[in-house]
């Protein structure tokens, strides 16, 4: 009679007997497990990402048009406005009774690739992320000049830059542009910690940086013999004619939908005027279809990895007939014979679920890379939440009912090997 103790040392050795079947069974499960937790983790972290990306913002107001690209393009710096509003609008925002502070926005240049927001200084004063936390500087501080930058902290760590160091703007969002202010070069004043938002991935300039660098331009394009001294142009004055969207802080929440809707309805100009948090969540509502999708797909190829493993251990009976008659020889019954199948199933999954654990920690590691410069997010590491944990007992169910089938038809065989016997 074998020995319970005996039980998974004989499956573990059954399954070494039958090495490259069982790899490819392990490494296809693998493949729909890694999946699976994937997308699950990337739908929560971006979720989780983009709702602390900006705190303490009551209104979000730019020209006329969808109010989730005026939310992208505004807080993420994804994609591009459709349009601009007027400075005399944005000062009919700024000085309204209930408008306790603003952060106008310019959007529209680039360095190597990153993003370069033209702003006013209470970006720095007023811009919260995360559980309202303020920004703050790593080193030196806002900038004072027209030519002054402050850069984000990933700008900074990925292009090396320290400051009083110079570099020039792009004209456009592209990283690989041919149209450069280099006529009038910034300098880095200040570089900001880490905040594990877009406020890293972007360069800060003063809006009257935006409008010196852009004199003697006309439709993306530097005109000849337009260059203007920069001395000329302070004391003229270098006010925007218009800004991108306008950041807005209330002295009482109560007024929200009363301002918001004042400015829905601005008589001088078609504006749209949104709650972040509310657009945000409109934002999911739309996404929801294709993390179902996704889900669903995931789930799928779960399924069909978990009947592949039930074929293999059906289509291996025919060949451990031998196997069979020497565990009946030796006193296994066949409730034996079936809780061995079952124990391989299990023994299999586990290593499946453990292999593509491994793999989550090198995946996104590498997909940190491409996230932060195309999205401006990044993943953590904490893929094995309760969520997960909880699809990890699912699989192991799976695998366990799968697998029924052949331990089944291994006990029916068990049966014949006995009566022979």
């Amino acid at each position: 009679m074998i020995k319970p103790t005996m039980f998974w040392r004989v499956a573990r050795k059954s399954l070494m007997h039958r090495k490259t079947s069982v790899l490819l069974s392990i490494l296809s499960i693998c493949v729909s497990i890694t999946v699976l937790l994937g997308v699950e983790h990337i739908r929560l972290e971006a979720k989780n990402s983009f709702s602390k990306t900006v705190s303490g913002v009551d209104l979000i107001i730019g020209a006329r048009g969808g109010e989730i690209n005026l939310l992208l393009y505004s807080v993420f710096r994804i994609g591009n406005a459709t349009n601009n509003l007027s400075w005399a609008s944005y000062q009919t925002i700024n000085n309204h009774k209930n408008v306790a502070w603003t952060i106008p926005l310019s959007l529209g240049d680039s360095h190597q690739g990153y993003r370069v927001v033209g702003t006013s200084d209470g970006f720095f004063k007023h811009f919260q992320y995360g559980n309202k936390q303020g920004l703050n500087f790593q080193s030196g501080g806002s900038f004072a000049d027209v030519l002054d930058v402050v850069l984000g902290a990933e700008v900074a760590e990925s292009l090396g830059y320290k400051l009083d160091e110079q570099l020039v703007l792009a004209h456009g969002i592209s990283k690989q542009s041919f149209s450069l202010h280099d006529d009038m070069p910034f300098r880095v004043v200040g570089i900001l910690e880490p905040t594990g938002t877009p406020v890293d991935q972007a360069l800060y300039v003063s809006l009257a940086g935006i409008e010196a660098i852009h004199v003697g331009w006309q439709n993306g394009v530097k005109m000849p013999g337009k260059s203007v001294p920069l001395s000329s142009l302070a004391k003229g004055g270098l006010t925007p004619k218009s800004i991108t969207a306008v950041m807005v802080g209330l002295r009482s929440k109560m007024a929200t939908f009363q301002v918001q809707r004042t400015f829905n309805q601005f008589k001088p100009e078609p504006l749209t005027a949104i709650l972040p948090g509310v657009t945000l969540s409109q934002l999911w509502q739309t996404m929801g279809v294709l993390e179902n999708t996704l889900r669903l797909v995931s789930f799928l190829v779960l399924i069909a990895s978990l009947l592949g493993l039930s074929a293999m251990l059906l289509a291996s009976m025919r060949e451990r007939t031998n196997e069979l008659r020497v565990l009946r020889t030796i006193g296994a019954n066949p409730i034996f014979i079936f809780g061995l199948i079952q124990a391989e199933a299990l023994l299999i999954t586990l290593s499946a679920i453990m292999l593509s654990i491994i793999s989550m920690f090198g995946l996104i590691t590498w997909g940190n890379t491409i996230l932060g410069e195309t999205f401006s997010m990044t993943l953590g590491f904490n893929f094995l939440r309760a969520e997960s944990c909880e699809l990890l007992g699912y699989v192991i169910v799976g695998a366990v009912l799968v697998s029924f089938v052949p331990g089944l038809s291994a006990y029916r065989s068990s049966l014949g090997k006995a009566g022979s016997a």
